[in-house]
């Protein structure tokens, strides 16, 4: 009889102490500072068109789905209007966004969901949000923070990259709830959106260490000594021991 597979180690939950939150607290007021201009960069003037944006911004670039949007939100102003678009039509508008077959589907459920169970109107509460086709928890949080101020926080890979390296994510079962332990209600969208924006610029995959307006405050161990060349070129003050810029 085959050895049956060794079960993941739950995850170790450790709550909140004093210490963490302080931290915490001067890293937000940090990356607020860093990032002023911090809040959704999808752009919409209704819950419906940052939902619609929400769902098609997967595995895209915002400022991709904002050159859509721009002409899709003129076309489809409704939940019906998404509902009742023809076969291939919608997939051709929303095209340059990448997986559009699946978001079209994603996108006339959801609207079905819309008109069925709320009468056309986005509901703002996180169970009746979650309910629509395509809509989980992570599209769910923004919409309710940006669009209805509901506190929430959403949690994108930007999210999680920095929760993680500033051990931000063992305060409760999942990264999310870690999060909205550690920070105030009152905090958490612009968590959000502070933490998203840092990851974006600063704590990519391969970090920007030198430049990170909290490195003193993250524990991080596999932190970059230098930027690469393209940024290095032109701030000299970054530059490491021996990479001084030759003159020509």
């Amino acid at each position: 009889m085959p050895a049956r597979p060794k079960r993941p180690k739950p995850r170790a939950i450790k709550r909140p102490d004093p210490a963490l939150r302080a931290r915490a607290r001067k890293i937000l007021a940090r990356l607020a500072k860093a990032n002023p201009d911090w809040g959704p960069t999808l752009h919409f003037s209704s819950p419906l068109e940052l939902l619609v944006a929400t769902i098609l911004a997967a595995q895209a670039q915002d400022e991709r789905i904002n050159e859509v949007t721009r002409v899709l939100f003129a076309k489809y102003r409704t939940p019906a209007d998404y509902g009742a678009a023809p076969a291939g039509v919608l997939e051709r508008d929303i095209k340059a966004t990448g997986f559009f077959n699946q978001k079209a589907k994603s996108l006339r459920a959801m609207a079905r969901g819309l008109l069925e169970e709320f009468g056309g109107e986005v509901p703002s509460d996180m169970d009746a949000l979650t309910r629509l086709h395509g809509v989980g928890r992570k599209t769910a949080s923004i919409v309710l923070g940006a669009a209805f101020g509901v506190p929430a926080v959403a949690v994108d890979r930007h999210v999680a990259r920095v929760a993680e390296r500033l051990r931000m994510d063992r305060a409760g079962p999942d990264i999310e709830a870690s999060l909205r332990a550690i920070y105030p209600k009152k905090d958490w969208i612009r968590v959000t959106w502070c933490f998203v924006l840092h990851g974006r610029r600063v704590c990519r995959p391969t970090p920007l260490c030198p430049i990170c307006p909290i490195s003193d405050l993250c524990p991080y161990p596999k932190k970059t000594k230098t930027l690469p060349a393209a940024l290095r070129s032109n701030r000299p003050e970054l530059r490491g021991p021996g990479q001084e810029r030759r003159p020509r």
